[in-house]
């Protein structure tokens, strides 16, 4: 990834859980992006760091725009866009995570480290990967795990030292067998002891993982766990060979909900769906503690916060098992956004509606509330152009 450069020293955060949903009007003092599709979000202190394919953003009025090359950031309390940190990428991002201090990771075409002073590169950050996309990225403490259809410095999935970026030589766990022409990690989501990956393979160090698979961290040399699920096995549609798409977990740990694409499959398929597994289940294939069915629209993000789980993508409606790109018996609508009781997994009363487009490619739930970002314009019925929050009420 090629950075030319063109804030004070802040912390990062974790994400923390909600005791409540989130309000369905959204906060009138976020920025727009005016053009193209935001693909990831992350917050390092009270900055917004927000990353996608995009050459323009304003400020909330739109009293006035300034260029920023796929990357830019602002300030969570006030909407205000930073002036200093401008650094030109020159290429989509990705994949985002927060560094120490005044840095966040930045995926895309490769993986660079900036300093939020002035969007330079750390220069002691030298990942060395190569042959392919950084898609997803989660940091825990010193160490930064990577995924994407990259080759090297491994294939498809690194752990890395977070702060010179070199490969960890006791995590060699490697995606394999994929349905797509290049195996591709697609998500990555983190527990104590566990890391959860989804991604177009069919194995993980040669065991049958169909999609998704859970990485065992308790040691140092980590191993593919015995959690097993065989979910993701029946196609879908062809021209949805590989159909999982985002995941997140539970902030306990204790579950993890999966969305995907792949066109309306019916209740016996997990094409078009979110659905919930325990992280710790003990079978000789783990079922879904529940599934939610769209009925034929995609789903591409999801953020669990034990109060919802928030899904986001281009779909019409949820609860809506039996749809065939229409409205089965018990469907709700639910436009290009929607919240699900964590328990029974139906529907929530949350509507707030989204301008569908392509749908949401991020979100990123924190202690204030819910970011979202997307390739439309049209957020809680108000004009808020690709990235929007909901507050906590």
């Amino acid at each position: 990834m090629l950075v030319r450069t063109t804030l004070a020293a802040l912390v990062a955060v974790t994400p923390v859980a909600h005791t409540r949903v989130v309000s369905t009007n959204p906060l009138d003092t976020t920025p727009h992006v005016l053009d193209g599709i935001v693909n990831a979000i992350t917050v390092v202190g009270d900055t917004v760091v927000v990353g996608g394919d995009f050459s323009e953003v304003s400020d909330a009025s739109r009293s006035f725009a300034v260029e920023r090359d796929n990357l830019f950031a602002y300030n969570l309390r006030t909407g205000e866009i930073l002036p200093g940190f401008a650094p030109s990428i020159d290429d989509s991002v990705h994949a985002l995570a927060p560094g120490d201090g005044d840095t966040v990771y930045v995926g895309g075409d490769g993986l660079v480290r900036l300093r939020l002073a002035d969007g330079a590169a750390v220069e002691s950050f030298d990942p060395q990967v190569s042959g392919g996309q950084v898609t997803t990225l989660a940091r825990s403490g010193s160490q930064l795990y990577a995924g994407g259809d990259f080759t090297r410095p491994r294939v498809a999935l690194a752990r890395l030292n977070a702060t010179t970026g070199a490969a960890d030589p006791r995590f060699t766990i490697t995606p394999g067998a994929p349905l797509t022409p290049k195996v591709k990690v697609h998500a990555l989501a983190l527990t104590r002891d566990r890391l959860i990956v989804d991604g177009s393979f069919t194995t993980l160090d040669g065991l049958p993982r169909a999609q998704l698979g859970l990485i065992d961290l308790s040691r140092a040399r980590a191993k593919v766990a015995t959690w097993r699920t065989d979910a993701y096995a029946p196609a879908c549609r062809a021209v949805f060979p590989s159909y999982v798409r985002g995941l997140d977990v539970s902030p306990d740990g204790s579950y993890f909900v999966v969305v995907t694409t792949g066109g309306a499959g019916g209740r016996r398929k997990l094409c078009d769906s979110a659905a919930r597994f325990e992280t710790h289940a003990r079978s000789a294939t783990v079922r879904p503690t529940w599934v939610n069915h769209t009925g034929g629209d995609s789903l591409y993000s999801v953020a669990v916060t034990g109060a919802a789980v928030y899904v986001g993508g281009h779909q019409r409606w949820m609860d809506n098992p039996q749809g065939r790109d229409s409205a089965g018996p018990g469907a709700v609508p639910r436009e290009g956004i929607a919240a699900i009781h964590p328990v029974s997994g139906k529907a929530l009363s949350w509507n707030p509606g989204r301008e569908r487009g392509i749908g949401v490619k991020a979100f990123l739930a924190h202690k204030d509330g819910l970011l979202v970002g997307s390739d439309t314009t049209r957020l809680g019925r108000e004009y808020h152009a690709r990235i929007g929050m909901f507050p906590l009420p």
